[in-house]
């Protein structure tokens, strides 16, 4: 337990004790939560609780992605390297799954980027229904919604500011910057797209997600971006 406290800092007992679990230890929450406890060791803050998405009429809305590639977010996360340099990360996810389906890191990112990963992604996992993302500069989401009809793909754009429950790229940059970016220095950029790519990896495979009942996005068994062949 106090290993993968000190490996893993910004997790709570609950997350330390699925992770033992999936090593083979026999141990409940609560045992692990009074280990926790009597080495003095810290629960993090509970997050806020999020309200409802209530529309103009007084209705209230919370439509939810309901099956894996039903609706991919992208986000953008904006970074330095130790010499002060700027880098951004290109962060596209399943809203479903809660799997980070790529992060692109480069100096600059453009739509030409964007367009770039999602071919990549629809090319290995098939069309979502839905592509949405709700901070995206608006040249870039204009750009990828003429990109969907060129290629006819069977997409739809979700307008910024629709009824979707929406939050899930902004809690996964938060626990991006709080569980890597904050606590390393990027000496390089390719250092940076190195440790981004590691930590992407133990996010999908390894780490408790409590929205899923404690368990990863995407165990080792489910083919991603990482497993495709060699092309020669």
């Amino acid at each position: 337990m106090i290993e993968l406290t000190r490996q893993y800092g910004r997790y709570g007992y609950r997350r330390i004790a699925a992770l033992l679990r999936e090593a083979g230890w026999s141990v409940s929450d609560g045992r692990i939560e009074r280990l926790w406890r009597r080495e003095g060791l810290k629960v993090p803050i509970k997050q806020p609780k999020k309200g409802r998405l209530w529309l103009n009429d007084g209705s209230c809305v919370r439509l939810r992605p309901e099956y894996r590639n039903h609706v991919w977010s992208y986000d953008f996360v904006h970074c330095r390297t130790d010499d002060g340099k700027a880098f951004r990360t290109l962060n596209i996810l399943d809203e479903y799954s809660r799997e980070c389906l790529a992060i692109r890191v480069e100096r600059k990112l453009n739509s030409t980027d964007v367009i770039d990963v999602l071919t990549d992604l629809l090319i290995l996992r098939g069309a979502p229904s839905f592509i949405r993302s709700d901070n995206g500069p608006e040249f870039v989401a204009q750009a990828v919604r003429d990109w969907i009809a060129a290629v006819g793909a069977k997409t739809a754009y979700i307008e910024p500011g629709s009824p979707w429950e929406n939050g899930y790229c902004e809690s996964f940059n938060g626990r991006f910057r709080d569980e890597l970016l904050n606590g390393e220095i990027f000496y390089s950029l390719r250092e940076a797209q190195i440790l981004i790519e590691q930590w992407r990896k133990h996010y999908n495979t390894k780490r408790p997600h409590s929205a899923l009942g404690c368990r990863p996005s995407a165990p080792e068994t489910i083919i991603s971006m990482d497993h495709r062949p060699m092309m020669h």
